[in-house]
């Protein structure tokens, strides 16, 4: 009897388990692969900051203010950056000027340049006046010399000019 009652328990237990096992653990499965892919381009991007060259009286002895523009090009992408002479009606590569507000409309001269010397005057001719260099993938900062040289003071007020930084690539 005792061997009947533990067949019957065996027996009991596979019906109780019976549905914990999955249903169709014979199947058959097929698998694929598939390509991923992304095309990178030469590219660049350019973000500028403010020039502000504070606030003076007469002009009497150099202004000296730096800004900073922010490049960001593909690794390996060469490029060259070239500033505009500005928004200012007279205003050319070699002589910019800021304009204040009245009639004749006041100029102040200043002058942009690539290097800390203040010798090498910023343009926008691709392999004459721009400044050149090479993409890494990240930001990369460059730096914006400018300079108020001792000339004739115009009257009091606000001097203002918009100039266009230009990425080349």
């Amino acid at each position: 009897m005792r061997r009947r009652s533990i067949a019957v328990s065996f027996i009991s237990l596979a019906l109780a388990m019976g549905p914990l096992v999955p249903l169709g653990a014979g199947a058959a499965t097929r698998t694929t692969t598939f390509t991923v892919s992304l095309t990178l381009q030469n590219d660049c991007q350019i973000a500028a900051n403010p020039l502000n060259f504070g606030n003076s009286g007469v002009i009497a002895a150099n202004i000296d203010q730096t800004t900073t523009l922010s490049v960001t090009c593909s690794n390996g992408a060469a490029y060259n950056v070239g500033l505009d002479a500005g928004s200012v009606t007279g205003s050319t590569i070699t002589s910019r000027l800021l304009a204040g507000t009245g009639t004749p409309t006041p100029t102040v001269g200043y002058q942009l340049y690539r290097d800390s010397a203040r010798t090498l005057v910023w343009g926008q001719t691709v392999g004459t006046d721009t400044l050149s260099g090479t993409g890494n993938g990240a930001a990369q900062t460059l730096t914006v010399y400018g300079r108020v040289a001792p000339q004739t003071t115009p009257a009091a007020g606000t001097y203002t000019s918009t100039v266009t930084a230009t990425i080349t690539f």
